[in-house]
């Protein structure tokens, strides 16, 4: 565009993703970590995918619940990487107005989608260890069916109206967006109105939404600590890791999520100091780290899941 810090036009045709501010030397060095990220998270998560619907055995609701991560993770990566590295690659820091808003409409419907999955796997969890005789009758397939069902309308409904209300605003300061994709709060900044409503609906969502998804997930693990504090004291190792086995990888995706989407959101609201690029970095952590450390994990802490994998490259290597 000739003139694309003019303040004279109203919802531009287009807006400007500059990538990472600061570090554009650096975007190419910086592409080949993040397109690294992208190609283990593709890899890992079809593999995931590909291992449960062959293994007849892994038909039950841990990997079930496995299976919407690794569905969630993949559409998450491949709705920012994609244009991601094309600004890094090849320049192309251009994208349409409507194309932006469905970009930011899918990374946070889908953040919310991956929110609610972990409270169903951390659900997953307490009815193993807390009621391990009834796992079989309280989550059966059509209660799984119906709690993804749950989770993915409670994403795109919850998230449906930032979109809304991103799409009202009229934008006249600027169509330059200081990242590389589309996120809300980076859309709603460059609007020439009092977007305070849709400040406080993003608070409410992250709050009253993914902060009462915390909660559950808190309550569930002091209550399954408590029973294993009783397992730990069990005459038998095996008895006492085969417990630990069965949350301690949801336990980790759990922190690998909200560690850095905590960390992210610290460092946009209090850290002023903080240099923009770092900013940006940190919010590119919060998308690209999860999706790629989800499979790794799980392939690494599920026995079962390690024992397909070693199934499978031994019969190819025989």
């Amino acid at each position: 565009m000739s003139d694309s810090n003019a303040t004279d036009f109203t919802n531009p045709a287009t807006f400007i993703l500059l990538g990472i501010p600061g570090l554009e030397v650096a975007h190419v060095w910086i592409s080949i970590s993040f397109c690294t990220m992208y190609a283990i998270a593709i890899l890992g998560n079809f593999t995931i995918l590909f291992i449960v619907k062959m293994k007849s055995s892994l038909h039950e609701p841990m990997y079930y619940f496995l299976c919407m991560l690794a569905v969630t993770d993949l559409v998450l990566t491949t709705s920012t990487l994609p244009k991601m590295l094309s600004i890094f690659w090849f320049n192309s820091r251009e994208i349409d107005f409507s194309a932006c808003l469905t970009q930011m409409y899918f990374i946070h419907c889908f953040l919310e989608m991956e929110s609610g999955i972990l409270v169903a796997m951390a659900l997953d969890c307490y009815v193993a260890i807390c009621h391990p005789l009834r796992h079989s009758t309280i989550l059966t397939n059509p209660v799984v069916s119906k709690i993804g069902l749950a989770m993915m309308l409670r994403g795109c409904i919850v998230i449906l109206p930032l979109l809304i209300l991103a799409r009202q605003w009229p934008y006249c300061r600027t169509n330059i967006i200081p990242q590389p994709y589309c996120a809300h709060i980076a859309v709603v900044n460059l609007a020439c109105a009092d977007t305070r409503i849709s400040s406080y609906y993003g608070l409410f969502v992250l709050f009253c939404v993914m902060g009462l998804d915390v909660i559950f997930i808190t309550v569930s693990y002091v209550q399954i600590l408590r029973i294993l504090w009783a397992i730990f004291h069990l005459p038998t190792k095996d008895a006492r890791l085969k417990t630990f086995g069965t949350c301690g990888s949801h336990l980790c995706v759990i922190l690998a999520f909200y560690i850095p989407a905590l960390f992210s959101f610290l460092t946009h609201r209090y850290g002023h100091n903080v240099p923009l690029h770092f900013h940006v970095l940190i919010a590119n952590m919060y998308i690209l780290v999860p999706p790629m450390l989800n499979p790794i994990i799980y392939g690494v802490r599920t026995k079962r899941i390690q024992g397909r994998l070693l199934q499978l490259f031994t019969h190819k290597g025989t």
